[in-house]
């Protein structure tokens, strides 16, 4: 904790989000600990807490009342319950549940003018979710796992170990609440806890979940460069266009590939997507190749992109039909004022990635 809270700047107030169970309630007592001393390495702090009821199960209000009492007694103040309502988003309950959660937690950051979010993951959770990325086929992003702070959000406990919270309840005579749906097989993350880690202890021996967090942690730092190397290419790419988005075709295509996936996505997020699935970015960039249609090729989020050769958009601003860039639902786009002296050999190694919001169908 100490750690996590140096590391960003000892922030004066921090919020505990704690939901009752054991890795929430050893995280809320650590953090009590310096909330009485007052100080963090002789810097003031204070410590908020705020339990957000879910009610996706019978008793949660009851659930949360207990906890933030719980965290009344270990002396943090204010304690708030935030009740959400948890709305389907597409992606299935957890993740439409934890974006409930992150607005009611940055909701009371804000009111309570706390500058940090604290959090309870733990090494085990990492495991998971780099297990689970793993089964998806991600890529480097979701395989980087957690991070031990992004933005106002920290989790100091991403180096311990499950029990080792069960430890600090035990030790500071909490009585944590244990989550039914943390054993419930219909969840992909509950089955992955108590049906798939145990097995790979077993037979790949001990040290598998410590194994997988330190691959998180390799891959973050590889995660990170590509991001940054990909914004400045995209920055030094990108143009504008009567709302649409285009990047020069030959030198996309000189991209390495690793960088060239990132810009394409990066470009269909620029025009208010999503970010594409690794299947859609494919697609996309055998656009680059000029092997088949020049699109478009639909992109998650109503953003639709396709190739406008030289040529294309020479016919385009002489007004002759034919051309790519006169097709329906094709940019509108003109040339820069070398493109009609482009011979032949430019026309077929030149031309635009574009990249479109299409307004999503009323029938």
């Amino acid at each position: 904790m100490q750690n996590a809270l140096a590391a960003v700047g000892y922030p004066e107030r921090v919020l505990v989000a704690c939901s009752g169970g054991p890795d929430s309630l050893a995280l809320a007592a650590v953090a009590a600990y310096f909330a009485r001393r007052g100080h963090v390495d002789g810097r003031p702090v204070s410590v908020a807490a705020v339990v957000v009821d879910h009610q996706l199960q019978p008793d949660s209000a009851d659930v949360a009342a207990r906890t933030a009492s719980a965290l009344r007694e270990l002396g943090l103040a204010p304690v708030e319950v935030r009740t959400v309502d948890v709305a389907a988003t597409g992606f299935g309950p957890e993740a439409a549940a934890r974006d409930a959660r992150h607005a009611a937690l940055d909701a009371a950051a804000d009111d309570l003018g706390c500058a940090a979010i604290l959090l309870g993951h733990t090494l085990d959770d990492q495991a998971e979710q780099v297990l689970l990325g793993l089964a998806r086929g991600s890529g480097t992003r979701s395989l980087a796992g957690m991070r031990p702070s992004r933005g106002r959000l920290l989790r100091p406990f991403l180096g311990l170990r499950r029990e080792e919270t069960l430890e600090i309840c035990e030790v500071e005579e909490l009585d944590p609440w244990h989550d039914p749906s943390n054993a419930d097989p219909a969840y992909a993350r509950s089955r992955t806890r108590v049906e798939v880690m145990p097995v790979l202890e077993e037979k790949l021996g001990p040290g598998v979940a410590e194994s997988l967090a330190r691959t998180a942690a390799i891959l973050q730092q590889d995660a990170d460069f590509l991001k940054n190397l990909a914004n400045e290419t995209y920055l030094s790419l990108v143009r504008r266009e009567d709302g649409d988005v285009w990047l020069p075709e030959d030198a996309v295509r000189e991209l390495p590939a690793a960088l060239r996936f990132r810009v394409i996505a990066k470009a269909a997020s620029d025009v208010g997507g999503q970010q594409p699935g690794y299947g859609r970015l494919q697609a996309a960039e055998a656009l680059l190749r000029r092997q088949g249609s020049a699109g478009p090729v639909e992109l998650p989020g109503h953003v639709s992109v396709f190739r406008l050769s030289l040529s294309d958009l020479e016919q385009e601003r002489r007004g002759l039909p034919g051309s790519a860039a006169a097709a329906p639902g094709a940019a509108t786009t003109s040339a820069g004022p070398d493109s009609a002296e482009a011979g032949p050999r430019d026309a077929a190694r030149c031309g635009k990635l574009v990249f479109r919001h299409q307004k999503p169908s009323q029938q």
